[in-house]
């Protein structure tokens, strides 16, 4: 109910809220032998707040930049006269000394903000990030595999459908794109499948340019599943 009113006011899309992907994602809230005492609203607009940018010049300079402020207003904290928010984004290091990801000194441990720059021959060959929670390395490694791989153009390599492996609940999301042979292949080896919709905060949200050594020839790509664009001047 929380989304509904005049339907020329709404934030929603009305083909979210009826769509499949949407229910399923809703039912799992759902527990048989209690009722909840709070029930979670579903998702609003797809605006979240973190942004990533890539830009390469002509001489093959990039900057590969992913920006977030991770909680809702980050520390609470703001800069004087400007309105920016610090972000709060060390929630996520560890400082457990026996956890091998621990925050130490000369470290850089593994984070969830984590832009890409891949060299080839010594030579720049892409600038590229890929946002969204738990999702940012796996969405990483499964646009970089579908260039290196498969040969993809950087556009298809963002459009190819994506899984996502979710370590609290012990499933792996599949988009809907995926072929349900795959899906029931992967229940037989024990697999715990979810057929998810298609949301950036959940497969990933990227961006690439591809730069070929040779000519200096720059080929972008924009992610489909949020927004963004890919500008060449």
């Amino acid at each position: 109910m929380y989304h509904i009113t005049d339907p020329a006011q709404m934030r929603m899309d009305t083909g979210r809220l009826i769509s499949k992907g949407y229910a399923a994602g809703r039912r799992r809230f759902i527990r048989d032998e209690h009722a909840m005492a709070n029930v979670p609203l579903g998702a609003g607009p797809l605006d979240g707040d973190t942004v990533y940018i890539s830009c390469v010049d002509g001489e093959g300079n990039a900057c590969s930049l992913i920006n977030s402020v991770y909680s809702d207003f980050g520390t609470g904290l703001v800069v004087p006269g400007t309105g920016i928010a610090l972000h709060s984004r060390g929630a996520s290091f560890s400082l457990d000394p026996s956890h091998p990801n621990v925050l130490a000194p000369k470290k850089r441990p593994f984070h969830t903000l984590i832009p890409g720059i891949a060299t080839k021959d010594g030579e720049l060959w892409l600038s590229y990030g890929v946002m969204g929670t738990v999702q940012q390395a796996q969405g990483q490694i499964q646009v970089l595999s579908n260039m290196i791989d498969f040969g993809m153009t950087p556009q298809d390599a963002l459009d190819a459908p994506r899984f996502s492996y979710r370590p609290l609940e012990g499933e792996t999301g599949l988009e809907p794109r995926i072929p349900d042979e795959v899906a029931e292949e992967l229940r037989e080896r024990g697999h715990r499948i979810v057929i998810t919709e298609s949301h950036p905060l959940y497969f990933g949200g990227g961006q690439v340019i591809a730069r070929d050594a040779e000519s200096g020839a720059l080929t972008g790509g924009s992610e489909p599943r949020n927004d963004g664009c890919a500008v060449g001047w």
